[in-house]
């Protein structure tokens, strides 16, 4: 039996949620909805976060594409972490915060892997 890696389940589960992110967002039920008002952003607004989180997703679910889907990945949720900050809701705050900074370790250790292989000219 093979072994696997962190490095190799890491991406992959921070994929599947932002993979979850971007439904929940996409579908929006009427407490996501809501929120999004009550911030202040547009009715459509919801579907601009569900999509780049699951642009976020596909990108992170290739070694190709990790470091660019770990870049926008972090810049998502660091904006999600920036909103919540304003309004004064640091609970909803966790997540972005855990996300934002599985996506640094998963674009680091893509970085990483580029420099190694040295594919990151090719890239």
């Amino acid at each position: 039996m093979s072994k696997i890696s962190w490095r190799q389940v890491l991406p992959l589960v921070l994929a599947a949620f932002f993979v979850v992110g971007s439904l929940s967002n996409i579908v929006a039920p009427r407490s996501i909805f809501e929120e999004y008002l009550k911030w202040g952003y547009p009715q459509w607004f919801h579907f601009v976060t569900g999509s780049l989180e699951l642009m976020t997703a596909l990108l992170l679910a290739r070694p190709r594409t990790r470091l660019w889907g770990s870049a926008l990945g972090c810049t998502v949720m660091l904006a999600a972490l920036a909103t919540v900050a304003v309004h004064g809701e640091f609970g909803h705050g966790v997540a972005p915060l855990v996300a934002a900074t599985l996506s640094i370790v998963v674009g680091w250790i893509a970085w990483r892997e580029r420099l190694t292989t040295g594919s990151l000219a090719r890239a």
